[in-house]
């Protein structure tokens, strides 16, 4: 595919994660023959920024580091995707993840767009108080684009509720008032919605629920193989060790362990709190992350990075069920390859949608200043992933496509419905 930087307004875009992203779009918007005009609108970011973050560190020098906000389309409503905090954050990993973001919201049918931010920075190598200040700096730089009503970040990689107190913070301070809803994921104490925090997970963990009912496989004693132990792995695992399935293999990026009796995955994070080192986790071998993606299962959970499973491994998976909690995590071969092999696959913007879900909730709850009992929410999270699942699913039936597809179809098909109808200005 050749792609005119020129057209994108920065080289930038033209990373590997932005090409994947615009390919699946195109592929997306091709099967659904869409006109070339909306085309044309929805496969470019609205508005991009970039900030200069000067920051004088605990050791009294000055070290600058560069954010990014990416509002990729508002169509449906205010934009909504997270912040991270990595070394490797770009412009266009940005862009990428907003694109997904954007048929994300319209394959969950949510009032929302789609958005994303991101600091390349290393906050594990960072003291809380250098964290904050980098935040509160990223929120000043952004505040002219963001808001309740205009843009609505939230946490992701290397982000967390006490991150996202600090931007509500900030962006008050320069409002005069308290402003809950310019972002989710906070502490409850400030507006925070119950279930937001484990809700990516929860809806992973749905979602494969849903899946192993296509599929004719029992959860009970299904292994479960899950690379990535933060917050989305952790809670799917939690979720599906108590649907009765059997966690074998976790991992993060140091390192994993495997036990095939199943391991204790309340004893394992409460490790993974003070050693990060998870193969120090007695009663269990180690693994590396390459072995630990070729495991015999039926459920393989790739929540780390991107690019986990690409042409060169594709091959070699044996799992029933590839069910995607991070995002972006296999390349355009390795989809093709798992696609051919029959593997039933559970796109990203499907699988790990349970936490824009409820998102929405916090955000809806803050702007009534009213809120919800936690079985609400997760009754209402259930309702809505498994909504969309059911409409993937009898998508990808009716038109002989994959779930990936079919997710990516449902999705774009209303966020380009919403432009058209909504027209152009001036």
């Amino acid at each position: 595919m050749n792609l005119d930087a020129e057209k994108f307004g920065s080289p930038e875009f033209l990373s590997p994660l932005y090409q994947q992203a615009l390919e699946q779009f195109y592929q997306g918007a091709h099967a659904l023959d869409l006109s070339e005009n909306i085309i044309a609108r929805l496969k470019s970011p609205d508005r991009s920024m970039l900030v200069s973050l000067p920051i004088k560190m605990d050791n009294g020098t000055v070290q600058t580091f560069y954010g990014y906000r990416v509002q990729h389309n508002t169509a449906l409503g205010p934009g909504k995707g997270g912040i991270r905090y990595h070394p490797s954050v770009t412009l266009g990993e940005v862009a990428a993840l907003a694109m997904w973001m954007t048929w994300k919201g319209g394959l969950m049918n949510l009032p929302l767009g789609g958005a994303k931010g991101g600091i390349s920075c290393d906050p594990k190598k960072m003291s809380a108080r250098e964290l904050e200040k980098l935040t509160r700096r990223y929120t000043s730089g952004i505040f002219p684009i963001i808001g309740p009503e205009i843009d609505v970040p939230a946490p992701d990689v290397g982000t967390n509720p006490q991150i996202m107190a600090w931007i509500m913070d900030t962006y008050s301070m320069q409002t005069g008032f308290h402003t809950m809803g310019v972002v989710t994921g906070k502490p409850q104490i400030t507006g925070g919605s119950v279930g937001r925090l484990e809700a990516t997970g929860l809806g992973v963990a749905y979602s494969i629920r849903n899946a192993s009912q296509k599929c004719e496989l029992s959860l009970e004693d299904a292994k479960v193989v899950i690379q990535g132990f933060g917050n989305v792995g952790y809670h799917a695992a939690k979720c599906l060790q108590a649907m009765g399935a059997r966690v074998v293999a976790v991992s993060n990026s140091l390192g994993g362990v495997y036990n095939s009796n199943g391991l204790s995955i309340e004893a394992l994070h409460k490790h993974a709190q003070t050693d990060r080192h998870l193969d120090h986790f007695g009663d269990a071998d180690k693994i590396t992350n390459e072995e630990l993606l070729t495991l015999d299962c039926d459920i393989l959970i790739p929540s780390a990075m991107e690019n986990q499973v690409t042409g060169k491994n594709a091959d070699k998976l044996k799992c029933k069920i590839y069910a995607e909690g991070s995002n972006g995590p296999t390349s355009l071969e390795g989809d093709q390859i798992l696609q051919d092999r029959g593997i039933f696959i559970i796109p990203d913007i499907l699988c790990n949608s349970g936490g824009v879900v409820v998102s929405y909730f916090e955000w809806v709850q803050g702007l009534q200043s009213f809120f919800w009992h936690i079985d609400e929410v997760y009754k209402r999270m259930d309702k809505i992933v498994s909504r969309a699942f059911d409409e993937t699913h009898a998508m990808a039936q009716s038109k002989q496509v994959g779930m990936r597809q079919a997710a990516l179809m449902i999705g774009i098909r209303r966020v380009a419905e919403a432009a058209e109808i909504r027209g152009l200005y001036p």
